[in-house]
């Protein structure tokens, strides 16, 4: 369960990014910090509000216009630049964003409180229980998972973004506004990022550095469902964060069988992380482009 609300979590932010590089070409390593300010504003609003309901309606559209300002300021900018030239000015503006978040919030970690509604827990087996808002998340992964492929596939928007990731030099000669397209995409991937955020901003305390290793991940995410695929992001944010977690829980256990129990330990601690960038090998050898990726022409 914890998995697969890691999973939901993941499927949120690498959409966006798979969205980003597989419509925009755009490599964005600033994508992860954004989780990070996603978290910041729901706890800025939820404490100006008192509501958890409030605080998510009014931070959502403050995402959307964190990522159009962005997308005007800077990114329009770097679109018929070299990849390099992306990566170093993205990484300029992950420090940028850090740094005026410390400014502005401080360093001090910020908590957001679990809705009433949503808190306690629900028996599942036996005496284990699972707390309810870590279902509540889940569910809200699951229902935008469905949402974005209902607009991905049955919508003329759809239609535009799975065109403009196949050509989208084809998409502009045929009229289409490259630049409104683009800029609605990277708005609508920062508002998702900053969507994880805000959903996991009751269970982990809100901070500066809440988005740099989650970052990694969603590239593993992006890589190993196949860019500018929405049902490759979903298919592989699930096995990212099951073998994440999994590896994690079973890993020092499976190992007390040949080790003691301190070194079997310590080994797992180590090994566990390895696991992710192995399984993306494996599947990178056996389908280079990814699992739903276009394969290269």
């Amino acid at each position: 369960m914890n998995g697969l609300q890691f999973g939901v979590l993941l499927f949120l932010i690498a959409a966006g990014l798979t969205l980003i590089f597989g419509i925009m070409d755009f490599v964005n390593l600033a994508h992860g910090v954004l989780y990070m300010v996603g978290g910041y504003l729901m706890a800025t609003f939820v404490a100006l509000t008192g509501s958890f309901t409030m605080g998510l309606l009014l931070a959502l559209p403050t995402a959307l216009v964190v990522g159009l300002a962005l997308e005007y300021l800077v990114i329009r900018k770097l679109y018929h630049r070299s990849h390099l030239d992306q990566v170093l000015a993205t990484f300029g503006l992950l420090m940028i964003i850090t740094e005026g978040v410390k400014i502005l919030w401080g360093s001090s970690p910020l908590s957001v409180p679990i809705p009433p509604l949503l808190d306690g827990a629900i028996p599942l087996i036996g005496q284990v229980k699972y707390p309810i808002y870590r279902l509540a998340i889940i569910a809200t992964g699951l229902a935008a998972a469905a949402g974005l492929y209902l607009i991905v596939n049955h919508t003329r928007i759809g239609m535009l973004l799975r065109a403009g990731a196949t050509n989208r030099n084809m998409v502009a000669a045929l009229g289409v506004n490259i630049s409104r397209l683009f800029r609605l995409v990277f708005a609508f991937g920062v508002m998702l990022a900053c969507f994880a955020g805000m959903m996991v901003a009751p269970i982990l305390s809100v901070d500066t550095g809440m988005g740099e290793s989650i970052l990694i991940l969603t590239f593993v995410v992006v890589v190993i469902g196949g860019i500018g695929s929405i049902r490759g992001a979903f298919l592989g944010a699930l096995l990212v964060a099951t073998v994440d977690t999994l590896g994690g829980t079973f890993g020092p256990i499976l190992l007390r069988m040949v080790f003691d129990p301190a070194t079997a330990s310590q080994v797992g601690r180590t090994l566990a992380p390895m696991l992710v960038y192995i399984l993306m090998a494996i599947i990178l050898f056996a389908k280079p482009a990814g699992l739903f990726g276009r394969k290269p022409v």
